[in-house]
């Protein structure tokens, strides 16, 4: 892994960029309104796309084991439903409630 010197910020702000659309798009599409609904669908889209990656790299790469894939998928599905709720709730800001 390259050291927080050697880093490439341009491409971890695309990176992060790419999949906060990706995620705004797909909660965008499911219709994902509300705080709980996009927590649950930002946390299911993070898991299977975390879980691609750690297992390809898990094949391709000789890094890390299987402890570390499980931490890194967990950890991005906690951060997955967070963004997810925070998207929910924005897309849901201009709903009007029915009285």
């Amino acid at each position: 892994m390259r050291g927080e010197e050697n880093m490439i910020w341009w491409a971890m702000i695309a990176g992060s960029l790419c999949f906060g659309l990706t995620m705004s798009y797909v909660l965008n599409k499911s219709g994902a309104n509300t705080v709980g609904a996009g927590a649950a669908t930002g946390a299911v889209l993070s898991l299977l796309i975390s879980a691609a990656i750690n297992f390809f790299n898990y094949g391709l790469m000789n890094m890390g084991d299987t402890t570390a894939m499980a931490v890194d998928i967990a950890v991005n599905v906690i951060v997955g439903a967070i963004i997810g709720g925070i998207i929910g709730w924005y897309l849901g800001m201009g709903k009007k409630v029915a009285a």
